[in-house]
């Protein structure tokens, strides 16, 4: 799934603050309604521990200059399904160059921000305002995009799967014994989960969540 490496722009890896509509931290993004107690409740069920945060950081200097490769190579598969097209490019199915370029960034800064942000209240809200950019109230309104409005939960959960797997090579790019590589891929697996995991929160009632 590996592309032809283009080093991810500083724009993504030292600038964030910088990419627009990246509001981490900000009074821009959402409220979270959950608790930090539902925060550690989840990093329980998911198995994250503190060995797991320091394989993150290790992961995070192997990961941070491929993470636009790694977007691209997402985008890339989804293109190749012409029933997810719609959803980043207009809603007939046509590219939406405009959209892609606009969103790139942020989804660089996920695989970076996946691995080195700390679990605390800024972190909830940010997963809660993207969970809320993949729904209908708020999905194409930071980049005022002409996109489906909606995308489904059903592929936000199925897609997790590509993201986790494919990890596994960008982690072994740069070296890494196998030993290493199974520590760092154990770790994202486990962040990638808890993320994905809170974004469904706009999907789904309180009491159904």
């Amino acid at each position: 799934m590996k592309t032809a490496h283009t080093p991810t722009p500083k724009l993504v890896t030292e600038q964030a603050e910088g990419i627009p509509g990246y509001t981490y931290g900000t009074a821009e993004t959402a409220a979270s309604p959950l608790t930090m107690q539902d925060l550690e409740r989840l990093k329980a069920v998911v198995g994250l521990t503190e060995e797991d945060q320091r394989a993150l950081v290790d992961a995070a200097g192997i990961l941070a200059d491929q993470a636009d490769d790694m977007v691209t190579a997402y985008r890339r598969r989804l293109g190749e399904l012409p029933f997810m097209r719609p959803y980043s490019g207009h809603p007939d199915g046509r590219p939406n160059p405009e959209y892609s370029a606009a969103s790139k960034p942020r989804f660089d800064r996920f695989i970076i921000d996946a691995c080195t942000r700390p679990l605390d209240q800024d972190w909830l809200n940010y997963q809660q305002e993207i969970g809320l950019r993949h729904t209908r109230a708020k999905k194409n309104a930071t980049d005022h995009a002409d996109s489906l409005e909606h995308i489904p939960m059903r592929y936000l959960l199925a897609f997790t799967a590509v993201v986790i797997a494919t990890a596994r090579e960008y982690l072994a790019a740069k070296g890494a014994s196998p030993e290493q590589v199974d520590r760092m891929h154990a770790a994202f697996t486990k962040s990638v989960m808890l993320h994905v995991t809170v974004w469904t929160r706009p999907y789904v009632d309180a009491a159904d969540w």
